[in-house]
C-alpha cells in the first residue's frame, strides 16, 4: 500500500447520521456485507432480545473502509460478542480502495484487519466470536495474535440465471416442484406472520428445532424489519391455506438470506417446502438479488434438502478469543448440563 497511509480503528458514533450513512454504504457495496451488519437490523434484533450493539470501524487516511458490527450480551464473566439465531453472520466487512499491485492490495487488507483485531482486544470482552461470510478468506492478522479459527459451511443459491439454476436442482426435487405447480400450489408474499409462526411452532414441536424468539417478540421483530424493507415472508398456498412459509432477510446488499422456515405436517408429502424455496428464490431474482444464502449446512436432513436445490456449498470461517474466566464459566455450564441430563 502507499507509504504513509494511516489506518485507525474506532467505535462509530451511532448518533452521527453521516457515520451511519457511510457504514451503510460500505455494507451495501462490500463482498462481505449483509443485512445482518446494518444498524437498522441490529437495533430491531436488540429490541427483541434485550442485547446491545455497536460498530467498530476501520479508517484509511480518515475514510471508512470497513469494520465489524458487535452484538453484545452479558455473562457472569463479562460482556461477550457472538452470533445467534437470526444473526447468522456477525463478522468482518471490508470495502477497500483498489490498488494497482496485488501485493499492495494484500498489505492494505492485512493492515486494516490488524487494526480491527487490536481494537477488539482493547475492548476487553470476555468472549468474541465473529462468524464471517465466505468472502472473508485472509484471517492471518487474527491467527497471528492467537485467535482461534473454526470452519463451517452454508449453501448459497446463485440467482443470476434462474433457468440454468433450475436445471441444477436434483431431478426428484424438480419433479416435486413441477407436481406442486401442476396441482395448484401457488406462491405469494404478504405480512401473514401468524402463518409463519404457526408452522415454525409445528416444526419446533415435531423436530425439536429451537424457537427463534417468543411469539410476541418475533412478531414485533418481523413487523419492524418489514416496515424498514429488510424482511419478507413467502408462502406456499394450497386450497386457500398456507402450507409452508419462510422468512427472508433482504436489503441493499445483493445477497438475500433465508433464515426461518416451517411446513404444515398434514401436507409434508406434497413437497411444498421445495416449491416454496424455489419460488422464493425466483421472486428474489426478479427483484434483482444475485444470490440467496440458505443459512447453514450442518450434516442433517435439512442440509440434504438444501443441497438438492443445486446451490454452492461454501466454507465460512469464524475467529474467536475468550478470557480464562469465560472459559471456566463455559466449562462449568457444560458440566451442569451434563449432570442434569445424567440425573434425568
Amino acid at each position: 500500500m502507499p507509504s504513509g497511509a494511516r489506518v485507525t480503528a474506532r467505535e462509530l458514533d451511532t448518533a452521527d447520521a453521516s457515520e451511519l450513512a457511510a457504514w451503510r454504504a460500505v455494507v451495501a457495496e462490500s463482498e462481505q456485507g449483509s443485512v445482518y451488519a446494518l444498524p437498522e437490523y441490529l437495533e430491531v434484533l436488540c429490541r427483541a432480545t434485550g442485547a446491545t450493539f455497536r460498530i467498530v470501524g476501520a479508517f484509511l487516511d480518515g475514510k471508512l473502509v470497513g469494520g465489524v458490527p458487535l452484538y453484545e450480551r452479558r455473562a457472569r464473566s463479562g460482556v461477550f460478542v457472538a452470533n445467534r439465531l437470526l444473526l447468522y453472520y456477525n463478522g468482518l466487512v471490508l470495502k477497500l480502495p483498489p490498488r494497482k499491485y496485488h501485493s499492495d492490495q494484500v498489505a492494505q487488507e492485512l493492515q486494516v484487519l490488524e487494526a480491527l483485531a487490536q481494537a477488539l482486544e482493547a475492548r476487553g470482552y470476555a468472549h468474541v466470536l465473529l462468524h464471517n461470510r465466505s468472502t472473508v478468506r485472509d484471517l492471518r492478522p487474527f491467527t497471528a495474535r492467537g485467535w482461534k479459527v473454526s470452519l463451517s459451511y452454508t449453501y448459497v443459491l446463485p440467482l443470476d440465471d434462474p433457468a440454468a439454476q433450475r436445471e441444477r436442482i436434483d431431478q426428484n426435487l424438480r419433479r416435486i416442484i413441477t407436481r406442486c405447480e401442476r396441482d395448484g400450489v401457488t406462491y405469494r408474499e404478504d405480512d401473514d406472520f401468524d402463518a409463519l409462526f404457526r408452522l415454525h411452532l409445528q416444526t419446533h414441536q415435531r423436530k425439536g428445532a429451537p424457537l427463534y424468539l417468543p411469539e410476541a417478540a418475533f412478531r414485533a421483530f418481523y413487523r419492524e424489519l418489514a416496515g424498514a424493507g429488510l424482511a419478507r415472508l413467502g408462502h406456499a398456498v394450497f386450497d386457500g391455506k398456507v402450507i409452508a412459509s419462510q422468512l427472508m432477510l433482504a436489503g441493499p446488499h445483493p445477497v438475500a438470506h433465508t433464515v426461518c422456515a416451517g411446513a404444515d405436517e398434514d401436507y409434508l408429502r406434497l413437497g411444498a417446502s421445495g416449491f416454496l424455496r424455489w419460488h422464493g428464490a425466483l421472486a428474489l431474482a426478479r427483484d434483482g438479488y444475485r444470490a440467496n444464502d440458505l443459512t447453514d449446512a450442518g450434516l442433517n436432513a435439512v442440509t440434504r434438502f438444501k443441497s438438492q436445490l443445486g446451490g454452492e456449498l461454501t466454507a465460512t470461517w469464524s475467529v474467536s478469543r475468550e478470557s480464562r474466566l469465560y472459559r471456566l464459566e463455559s466449562a462449568l455450564q457444560r458440566w451442569r448440563s451434563g449432570a442434569l441430563r445424567r440425573g434425568a
